[in-house]
C-alpha cells in the first residue's frame, strides 16, 4: 500500500494518480502539491467516471496516468472531460533524452515506461465496462501495485525534471506534451464532420463510378491502356516498379526510378498518362473508397493521432493517414448543419520560429505582420517569393545545390543569427553531438554503427571510399540536427497553441444539441471545440452563433503561444484564417 508523510490538515489536492488493481478496479491516489499523500480511493469500473468527474469540478487537479490514450477515450465516452493530465509515458521519453536533465539514470532503468501502449487499443475496446481491463497474468514474486508503479515513475519524473539545468523550460514542454495527449483523445472522440456523399462525388469524377472489389475503376483502367500502348508493352503491371521501370527503359525512357519528379524530366507519350495514372492510384490507395468504409462513420472521421509520433516532437498517425488529407478531399470536410468550421493555419511557422529562437531582427522584421518570403524580396535580399521560399527552406534542410545553393549564401549575410543557429546545429551533428529543442527535447544520439564508422574513417590506412561514406553520413546526421532544432521547437508552440485554445473553447457556454452534432459525443457536441490538427493548422468545428468567438479565440492563443515561448520577442505568428461550411471554401 502507498504510505507518505501526513499532510498538513489545510493541503488540497494537486495530483491525482490512476492505476488499474486486480478485478477491473481503478485506485486514485491524491497527493498535494509537495507530493505528499492525501489518501487513495478504489472504485469498480462503472464508479470512476463518476469519481473522476467529482473530482474534476471540485479541484480540477492534474490526472497522472500511464498514457492518455489508454485512459481518457473511455471518460470522453462516459461524457467526462478533464482539463489538465500528466503523461507518463510521453513524458518518460523526454526525460530520457533531454540535454537538460542531469542524471536519467533512474528513469533509463525503468524500461517498461518506455513503450507506448497501441493507440488503437482504445478506439477498439467499445465494450460496456469501459474501465474492466483485465489485469496483466501474474508474475512470480512480490510485485507492486499498478498505481505504485505509476506513483513510483511520477516521483522519478518529477525528480527529473527539478534537478534539471532549466526545470522552467523542462515543466513548459512537459504541460504541452501532456495537453497534447488529451487534445489527440478527443479529436478522435469528437472527430472531423465528413460528407460522405460529397467524397463519393470526388473520386468517382477523378476515377470513375466504384468499381465491384477487386476491379480497378475505369479511369485508371483507360490511363493504365494509354501507359502500355505507348510503352508497347500489353502486359506490363503498373503497380509493379522494378518490372515499370524495365518496360521505360526499353522505350528508351532512361530514369533511375519511376518517382514522379524523375518522370516529368522526361518527353515521350508514355509519360503524361503515367502520371495522371499514378496519381490516381495514390488516391485510390490512401482515400479511395475502402478508406471511406473504414474511417468514416455517423458523418464522423476519426483518426488515431500519435503525439510526439516523430522524434522532433510532431505529431504521427495511426491509421487513417489524418496528416495527410489531400486538398483534393478538403471539399468533404463540411460543417453540421447550424454549425461552421473554422480553419486557420500559421504562415511561415518554422521560419518565424527560427527567427524568435536565434532573436534575429532582420529575420524579424522581414516577417513582421507580413508574409515572410514577401518580406524577404522587399528587403532585396532576392528578386522574387519562390527565390525567398527555396532559400529559406534550404537553410532550415541542409539545401546547397541548385536554388537552394545559390541563395543560402544571401540569407547568411543579411540573416547572419539565424544561420548561425542551423549551421551551429548542423556541425554539432556532424561531429556526433546532440541538439535540443526551446523547451528542452533532446535529439536522439548517433547509433553505435555511425560512431564507428566516424572513427574508423580518421585511420590513415582507411580507403577513399570508406572516408567518403562516413563524410557523407556526418553531413546527413548534421542536416538532420539542423532541422531537428526548428522543427521541433515549431512542434512545441504548434502544441502551445493547441492547449491554450482548447481551455478558451471548454469556457463557451452550451447550445442546445441537434440530431447532427451529436455525432460529436456527449462532450463535444455542445459547444465549439477542435476537430483538426495538422502541424500548422487546426480546424475548429463551432455552432454558427459561436464561429466568431471561436475565430477570435484562434487568434489570442496563436499570440499567447508566441508569448509563452518567446518573451519579449517581436516575432508574431499571422494566421490564415476563415470562417465557411466547407473547409475547401477558406
Amino acid at each position: 500500500m502507498v504510505t507518505a508523510p501526513p499532510p498538513p490538515a489545510s493541503a488540497s489536492p494537486t495530483w491525482c494518480v490512476l492505476g488499474r488493481e486486480a478485478g477491473g478496479r481503478t485506485r486514485l491516489l491524491v497527493l498535494d502539491g509537495d507530493g505528499r499523500s492525501l489518501g487513495t480511493e478504489e472504485v469498480a469500473a462503472d464508479g470512476l467516471p463518476a469519481l473522476v468527474a467529482r473530482r474534476e469540478e471540485e479541484h480540477a487537479p492534474r490526472w497522472v496516468w500511464s498514457d492518455a490514450a489508454a485512459w481518457y477515450p473511455r471518460l470522453l465516452a462516459a461524457g467526462v472531460r478533464l482539463e489538465r493530465c500528466h503523461d507518463l509515458r510521453l513524458i518518460h521519453r523526454i526525460l530520457c533524452h533531454s540535454e537538460l536533465v542531469e542524471d536519467a539514470s533512474s528513469l533509463r532503468a525503468a524500461t517498461e515506461w518506455e513503450t507506448p501502449l497501441d493507440p488503437h487499443e482504445p478506439v477498439r475496446d467499445q465494450g460496456a465496462a469501459l474501465f474492466e481491463l483485465d489485469a496483466a497474468a501474474p508474475r512470480s514474486g512480490a510485485v507492486p501495485s499498478e498505481t505504485e508503479e505509476t506513483w513510483a515513475e511520477f516521483t522519478r519524473q518529477r525528480a527529473a525534471i527539478d534537478g534539471a539545468h532549466d526545470p522552467a523550460r523542462l515543466r513548459l514542454l512537459v504541460a504541452a506534451e501532456s495537453a497534447g495527449a488529451l487534445i489527440a483523445a478527443e479529436l478522435q472522440a469528437a472527430g472531423i464532420p465528413w460528407d460522405v456523399a460529397e467524397h463519393d462525388r470526388i473520386l468517382t469524377v477523378a476515377l470513375g463510378p466504384r468499381p465491384s472489389p477487386g476491379t480497378p475503376p475505369s479511369k485508371m483502367v483507360a490511363a493504365g491502356a494509354e501507359v502500355r500502348a505507348a510503352l508497347g508493352d500489353p502486359l506490363v503491371p503498373l503497380e509493379s516498379p522494378p518490372k515499370l521501370l524495365r518496360a521505360l527503359h526499353r522505350a528508351g525512357i532512361d530514369v533511375p526510378s519511376t518517382s514522379q519528379w524523375e518522370l516529368q524530366q522526361h518527353e515521350h507519350p508514355a509519360i503524361e498518362p503515367l502520371l495522371r495514372y499514378k496519381k490516381m492510384s495514390r488516391l485510390l490507395t490512401a482515400n479511395g473508397w475502402t478508406w471511406l468504409d473504414e474511417w468514416v462513420h455517423e458523418g464522423r472521421y476519426r483518426p488515431v493521432y500519435v503525439p510526439g509520433g516523430v522524434v522532433t516532437g510532431r505529431w504521427a498517425s495511426s491509421g487513417g493517414g489524418a496528416l495527410q488529407i489531400p486538398r483534393q478531399l478538403r471539399p468533404a470536410l463540411r460543417a453540421d448543419p447550424g454549425w461552421r468550421l473554422i480553419s486557420a493555419d500559421v504562415s511561415q511557422l518554422e521560419p518565424r520560429v527560427l527567427a524568435a529562437m536565434s532573436a534575429d531582427a532582420a529575420m524579424i522584421a522581414a516577417g513582421a505582420g507580413k508574409d515572410l518570403y514577401s518580406g524577404i524580396v522587399e528587403a532585396r535580399i532576392v528578386q522574387t517569393r519562390q527565390e525567398a521560399k527555396i532559400g529559406v527552406l534550404g537553410a532550415l534542410y541542409g539545401g546547397t545545390t541548385g536554388d537552394s545553393g545559390r541563395v543560402v549564401p544571401r540569407l547568411r549575410r543579411n540573416f547572419p543569427a539565424a544561420m548561425a543557429l542551423v549551421d551551429g546545429a548542423a556541425a554539432t551533428g556532424e561531429r556526433g553531438g546532440t541538439v535540443t529543442t526551446w523547451l528542452g527535447r533532446s535529439s536522439p544520439a548517433p547509433g553505435e554503427d555511425w560512431t564507428r564508422a566516424q572513427r574508423t574513417a580518421n585511420q590513415p590506412d582507411v580507403a577513399a571510399g570508406q572516408q567518403e561514406a562516413a563524410r557523407r553520413s556526418a553531413r546527413e546526421r548534421g542536416r538532420f540536427t539542423r532541422n531537428f532544432v526548428v522543427q521541433g521547437t515549431a512542434a512545441e508552440w504548434a502544441l502551445s497553441w493547441m492547449a491554450a485554445l482548447r481551455l478558451q473553447l471548454a469556457r463557451f457556454e452550451e447550445v442546445p444539441e441537434s440530431a447532427a452534432a451529436a455525432a460529436s459525443g456527449p462532450v463535444f457536441s455542445l459547444r465549439a471545440h477542435l476537430a483538426f490538427f495538422l502541424h500548422d493548422e487546426v480546424i475548429v468545428h463551432a455552432p454558427a452563433e459561436q464561429a466568431e468567438a471561436a475565430a477570435t479565440a484562434i487568434r489570442d492563443s496563436a499570440d499567447a503561444a508566441g508569448r509563452l515561448l518567446f518573451p519579449g520577442s517581436a516575432i508574431d505568428f499571422p494566421l490564415d484564417l476563415g470562417i465557411s461550411e466547407r473547409s475547401a471554401e477558406k
